[in-house]
């Protein structure tokens, strides 16, 4: 089994979990997908193919229900990884979120003023990060090394080990994504930071949103107990088409659909939340909406048309049994 990747731009790959070739690129993206995944699960699964990264959460612990599972893919022009396996060149690795990130942050030359490295040794632009996969005292890592020069001019070496625990063909092939109807309703969401601020400020009074939606581009926010109801709406908002049935079929189904009708789901307000930290990476978000079943949101990490990656939330709905 042999895995070798270089990192092109540490910052990104923060943001975006992927970025192998050519030289660092310093930017402000901050910590991004791996600082969403960190919050939402404490283990997650990476899956390594030559042309793709899939980054999965899928622990029934989670708050809500909530999983994630998500693809990144490599340059158009240059290959991914320099890997090879007995699994198709295929590498499915379980470690630790808060590991990682510790990792890529001590690697960084533009992490955060936490960072004992960044502190200690900071770095020019164009120097390189590499990740392997190795074996040290009887345990597969991910070892991380940065090789670059300080603004004294010294060269340097930083490196970093994951534990990670390697899983076996039998295991990769039990995960499954979970299975869902037909959306009732697809629409574009608004700016997810703003999203963010206004559901921050329902948290403290209720622990389940509604999240409703129609075919007219009407969008909403809600929640109701018994002191207090409140609801925020836009409207306007495209309602882009990913069904994955024919046109014929959704006409025998829907013979007179009307598009002011609402369809919504209610959540966990906590899950929505951990959904919503992916703003860091997110250009443009679709939701889905299964009506007493799931809501289904796809972060698109560049432009939907040339996109690098999508992560996929499911978010299942809370059954009220009153």
């Amino acid at each position: 089994m042999r895995f070798r990747a270089t990192v092109e731009n540490i910052p990104i790959f923060f943001r975006e979990f992927l970025a192998f070739q050519a030289q660092l690129l310093p930017s402000l993206a901050g910590l991004g997908i791996i600082q969403a995944i960190e919050k939402l699960q404490k283990k997650c699964i990476i899956k390594f193919t030559e042309d793709e990264m899939h980054i999965i959460c899928n622990d029934d612990a989670n708050e809500g229900g909530i999983q994630v599972w998500s693809y990144v893919l490599s340059h158009k022009d240059d290959p991914l990884l320099d890997l090879r396996s007995n699994a198709e060149n295929k590498i499915t690795v379980s470690l630790s979120t808060e590991a990682l990130l510790s990792a890529l942050r001590s690697s960084s030359a533009s992490a955060s003023s936490s960072s004992i490295a960044a502190a200690i040794l900071p770095m020019h632009e164009g120097d390189e990060l590499v990740m392997k996969l190795a074996k040290k005292n009887d345990q597969a890592v991910l070892s991380f090394e940065m090789f670059g020069v300080t603004r004294s001019g010294r060269k340097v070496r930083v490196a970093h080990d994951v534990r990670i625990d390697v899983m076996r063909p039998s295991e990769v092939d039990k995960l499954r994504e979970p299975l869902c109807p037909e959306p009732d309703v697809t629409i574009l969401l608004p700016q997810l930071q703003k999203m963010r601020t206004i559901v921050e400020r329902l948290r403290p009074l209720s622990d389940v949103l509604a999240l409703r939606a129609n075919n007219s581009g009407k969008l909403q926010l809600a929640i109701s107990t018994d002191t207090v109801k409140l609801e925020t709406q836009w409207v306007g908002c495209p309602n882009p088409s990913m069904r994955q049935v024919s046109d014929e079929t959704v006409a025998e189904l829907e013979e007179n659909p009307d598009p002011d009708k609402l369809f919504f789901v209610h959540v966990s307000i906590r899950s929505f939340i951990k959904f919503l930290n992916s703003h860091v990476v997110s250009t443009t978000t679709i939701a889905c909406i299964c009506q007493n079943h799931c809501a289904i949101l796809y972060v698109y990490i560049g432009d939907v048309a040339d996109a690098g990656g999508v992560l996929t939330f499911y978010i299942p709905t809370i059954i009220d049994d009153a």
